[in-house]
Order: C-alpha cells, then structure tokens, then sequence
C-alpha cells in the first residue's frame, strides 16, 4: 500500500506545526530534509556527523516552531538558518575538535590551511571587515564558507540577482582599495 502524502500551503503547515502536530512535521522532515542535509553537508562532509546535525536540527525546529515569525520571512530560511546555527556549533563543539585531532593531515587540507593562512597575511579578512555589512555578510559566506550564489539566496531570502550584484560590488570595492595600496 502506498503511503500518501499530505499537501499543506507554508501557512497551514507552519499553525499545524505550531500545534505539534506529527503528521505535519513528517511532512516538512519529507519535503526540507535534502535542502537542509545540503546545508549541512556544506559544513561537515562526514556521513555520520551530517547526519547528527540534520537531526539535531529537526528537534529543534520542532521545539522553536512557536519562535518562526511569518512576518519575519519565509519558513525555510528560518529552518536553514537553524540548521546552519546547528552546524556551526557542532564544529565548535568539543567533540567535533577532539575528532579532528585524530585524522591526519593530508595534501588537501595543508593548502586549506596555507590558504587561510595567506588570506590572513595579506589583509583580505580586514579588508572584508571594513566593506558595508549588506556587502561583508555576503563575501564571507561566498568565498571563506563555500556557500554559492544560489545557495545564499536560498538561506537569506535574497533575491538570487541582488546577491549577484552585491558580490559584484564588494569585489570592485576591494578591488579598488587594493590598487589604492
């Protein structure tokens, strides 16, 4: 037998959940659980740990659905941003740290460190600090967290082609206080 699926409009799903109610949150883990294991893969490439994440991030969206505002934005970009939240602080966690110090280097990961390293050394980082903050959010999690354009569109709620632009943008501005060196 077929097991069929419910259909709820992001408004009658987000009332439904706010009344614990399990049949929605199955459908929401059915319809956001690929969207946000991407997330969460872009943080932790590890099955396992993603997989911790993305269910730590289910329970609390379960737990926190009465905070989600719908005048605030969209229900998904509240889940990715909780998810991301989640992400982050598994990596900042103990446990994360300590199972790091257990893998050993490889070539791949000393050109990540080398990279990072000259970032740092000549300044990129500070420059990205002083650009306008509609700008710096944006380069920070374009190029030092890997998000791409489509995927920061997604977990901000910007329009992809503002995205785009403000990019653009942050680019020729540090573009021209590099020159201006």
């Amino acid at each position: 037998m077929l097991k069929t699926t419910q259909k709820y409009t992001e408004q009658e799903l987000v009332s439904l959940l706010k009344r614990q109610d399990a049949t929605a949150f199955s459908c929401l883990y059915d319809n956001y659980a690929s969207a946000l294991n991407g997330i969460v893969h872009s943080f932790v490439q590890d099955e396992q740990a993603a997989y911790s994440i993305l269910q730590d991030s289910f329970v609390k969206i379960w737990k926190q659905i009465t905070s989600f505002d719908e005048q605030k934005g969209r229900l998904f970009t509240w889940m990715s941003s909780v998810t991301r939240n989640t992400a982050i602080d598994f990596l900042r966690s103990k446990e994360w740290k300590n199972s790091c110090q257990n893998v050993a280097l490889t070539d791949n990961n000393n050109n990540i460190a080398a990279d990072t390293v000259l970032t740092d050394m000549i300044g990129l980082r500070k420059m990205v600090h002083n650009l306008r903050d509609e700008y710096k959010f944006l380069v920070e999690m374009c190029y030092f967290e890997g998000f791409s354009q489509s995927e920061i569109a997604a977990i901000t709620g910007i329009p992809l082609g503002t995205v785009k632009t403000r990019l653009r943008n942050a680019l020729i501005e540090l573009r021209s206080w590099i020159n201006n060196k």
